[in-house]
């Protein structure tokens, strides 16, 4: 989802926002944060790339103020499995 799921969009996706993410021409994006949840946004006006413009600004606020950035050092994700296999 990183590296094709928005468009024309998706290597400045991948450097700027830094969360896989879909999105769709109906004007909604689905984003997931490795080993932690996912996010579902919904809003209807598209960019010229045919992205969600809210949902685009939504998640690089999410990103910038939560450090979420899957390329940052201090980014912490875990694989699913991971819980299951310390007990």
């Amino acid at each position: 989802m990183l590296s094709c799921g928005m468009y024309d969009y998706a290597g400045e996706w991948a450097f700027r926002v830094g969360i896989p993410a879909k999105s769709g021409v109906s004007g909604g994006i689905v984003a997931v944060v490795p080993g932690k949840f996912g996010i579902g946004i919904y809003s209807p006006r598209l960019d010229a790339r045919g992205n969600s413009v809210r949902g685009v600004q939504v998640c690089q606020s999410l990103s910038q103020q939560f450090g979420l950035h899957v390329f940052e050092s201090g980014f912490t994700g875990r694989t699913l499995g991971e819980e299951f296999v310390r007990k």
